[in-house]
């Protein structure tokens, strides 16, 4: 499995899609989602929702992410990036998913929603971001038949 976020990317296909990036954090810090609010990270996993049926598609969004943030915020995860490590990423080609995504992973018991409408501004679902303490991955990988994955061995 290729070891970095760049290498990561040659397997992203250009393509619109629904994907679902897993990052870590190792500490605990408040984080300001632009007028969203306070997210306080503490250690453990963040699991986004998200869809990219823009220009550049998937690899193009992914790119973006995995590459660090952005050097001006547009969406939510943007604020949240430069403070969690990818930890690996999810993606199902040419089907929009991501509310059914979101739903699916916030209804485990493990799940909490650390902060109501992340991700979620043009739409009704809780959040698209879902923490969990221990490694959602062996969940992710029953639950979400048909996606694509990789893990990013940072």
């Amino acid at each position: 499995m290729p070891g970095h976020a760049v290498d990561i990317l040659r397997l992203i296909p250009p393509v619109p899609g629904t994907y679902l990036l897993v990052l870590g954090s190792a500490r605990r810090h408040n984080v300001v989602i632009g007028r969203l609010g306070v997210l306080p990270l503490r250690p453990g996993f963040y699991v986004y929702v998200g869809s990219a049926f823009g220009s550049g598609g998937l690899a193009a969004r992914l790119g973006r992410h995995l590459k660090g943030g952005a050097a001006r915020p547009h969406w939510h995860i943007d604020f949240l990036r430069p403070h969690a490590q990818p930890v690996e990423v999810l993606w199902r080609e040419g089907v929009r998913l991501e509310h059914r995504w979101a739903a699916l992973i916030g209804e485990l018991p493990e799940a909490a929603s650390p902060l109501v409408g992340f991700g979620a501004s043009d739409c009704t679902c809780r959040s698209h971001l879902t923490f969990f303490e221990q490694s959602p991955s062996a969940f992710l990988a029953r639950r979400l038949a048909g996606a694509r994955r990789t893990t990013l061995a940072l």
